[in-house]
């Protein structure tokens, strides 16, 4: 299907911008039904009345729409084409439908696994080692033993398969759905199938199988899908070190509502679990802002918002979910529309995207825009269209770097407050959009005027964020 999909995408995103026929509905309802059909209990797929199919496939777009947090419109537009094209697992997203019934949870907490064949893809003593530690990743929070087993039928048999392997639910080859889990139940409740056409490794390369592995556990103990894109039970599949890996919030508060917390652990602690970010926090900062080809970027944290001028609401992505390689909160971001390219700052380094690709060569040094060399973070940074220049904010100074030149203009550092009165002390981000400077401080924002050198207004921090 996946392969099915970019084979018609190029026809698809030139279509849709065009009337909302029903004509067009029509074509594109063979193209993108079988997602829908799978992920979402889209039942006209043939025959029968058009009208009836038309508006079916409708609902069920915005049903998937609102599951992902994009604009509900009920259209194949680009952003929902962008979401069907990931990869990701192939247990469906609607809590009231499941092409793997079953019990809400397993009625013991001692269960068995085994692994019945292994994936050419790695060594085996690296596959046991991954599904081992994704079973921890349970473990760890509820009463749950999960012990593996050599032979015979375990609660949970584990295997790696292609195409129809006689559980109605075939795979799609390289790419679309990676695996799937059954729910629990006696049977094939809680068994787990692995795409043997998809690469796993060990690694950020092709697809990590840790953490495949410990989102189609979630599955196999009961839990469904979240539409918190930083949980690791969100069904599209997000790049995470290993090394670092944390459950969520969601993801503990869910397992837990079915198993209870672990009794080893001591008034079970798990406030230090990473939460994803709120947009309309009332208290939210942020880490850096930046235009991007006619959008809005808010970075936090390991998550950023997408905002197009055209629509009202904003996307949420982790950062791995675009940029697998790269650090997670990012200190600053601005966009150069004269070389089209953005640029990303963490610790002493720059990163260059050209749209969301990131450019050979990079990371390089933040030397290169000719700061002193004690400098090893900075803070914020925006290019002023008016001058040309990037002004780069570190403590309560900022610099100004000439592009043309690639040289950093003489006279600088100077104070943030006495060059942009009303501003104050230190910028947590900065951006300039449609001719003024925002200024991001705390749960503040400045909107500065740059002709009149004044500040116009104080928002909140999440103003731009549909709040």
């Amino acid at each position: 299907f996946d392969k099915y999909v970019a084979d018609k995408w190029q026809c698809s995103a030139a279509v849709h911008t065009e009337s909302h026929s029903k004509y067009l509905f029509s074509l594109l309802f063979y193209v993108y039904q079988e997602y829908l059909r799978k992920l979402y209990n889209l039942t006209s797929t043939s025959g029968g009345n058009s009208g009836r199919r038309h508006n079916e496939l409708m609902d069920k777009l915005r049903e998937m729409q609102k599951f992902f947090g994009l604009q509900v419109t009920g259209m194949l537009d680009s952003n929902t084409l962008e979401v069907m094209k990931k990869s990701r697992c192939g247990v469906p997203d609607v809590a009231h439908f499941s092409t793997f019934p079953g019990a809400l949870k397993w009625n013991k907490n001692s269960l068995t696994y085994r692994i019945e064949n292994y994936t050419p893809d790695m060594p085996q003593a690296d596959v046991d080692k991954a599904i081992e530690k994704a079973f921890v990743v349970w473990t760890k929070v509820t009463p749950l033993k999960i012990t593996k087993i050599y032979s015979g039928t375990a609660d949970i048999m584990i295997s790696f398969v292609t195409g129809d392997h006689g559980d109605n639910s075939p795979f799609d080859g390289p790419g679309g759905f990676l695996a799937h889990a059954f729910a629990p139940s006696d049977g094939i409740g809680g068994d787990t199938h692995f795409d043997e056409e998809e690469t796993f490794t060990s690694g950020s390369a092709g697809y990590n199988l840790f953490l495949v592995a410990a989102h189609e556990f979630g599955h196999a103990l009961g839990l469904g899908h979240s539409n918190d894109p930083g949980a690791l039970m969100y069904p599209i599949y997000n790049y995470v070190n290993p090394g670092t890996f944390s459950l969520s919030q969601d993801d503990i508060q869910g397992i837990q509502s079915l198993y209870g917390p672990n009794p080893a652990v001591p008034n079970n602690p798990v406030p230090d679990a990473p939460k994803t970010p709120n947009a309309c926090d009332p208290n939210l900062s942020l880490n850096a802002v930046t235009t991007l080809r006619g959008e809005m970027i808010f970075f936090k944290d390991r998550f950023f918002w997408r905002k197009s001028s055209s629509v009202a609401n904003v996307e949420q992505y982790t950062m791995k979910s675009f940029w697998p390689e790269m650090p997670d909160n990012i200190d600053a971001a601005y966009e150069s529309r004269e070389r089209d390219l953005v640029y990303l700052f963490k610790g002493n380094q720059v990163w260059a995207l050209f749209g969301y690709d990131i450019q050979q060569g990079y990371p390089q040094s933040i030397q290169k825009f000719g700061l002193p060399a004690g400098i090893n973070k900075i803070d914020a940074a925006l290019y002023n269209e008016n001058t040309g220049k990037v002004l780069i904010f570190v403590g309560n100074k900022y610099y100004s770097y000439d592009e043309a030149r690639n040289k950093m203009d003489n006279g600088y550092p100077k104070s943030i407050g006495s060059s942009f009165p009303g501003i104050g002390g230190k910028v947590d981000a900065a951006v300039e959009d449609n001719g003024l400077m925002y200024f991001f401080s705390g749960s503040r924002m400045f909107e500065y005027n740059i002709m009149s050198k004044r500040v116009i207004r104080v928002l909140t921090t999440n103003y731009f964020l549909g709040c």
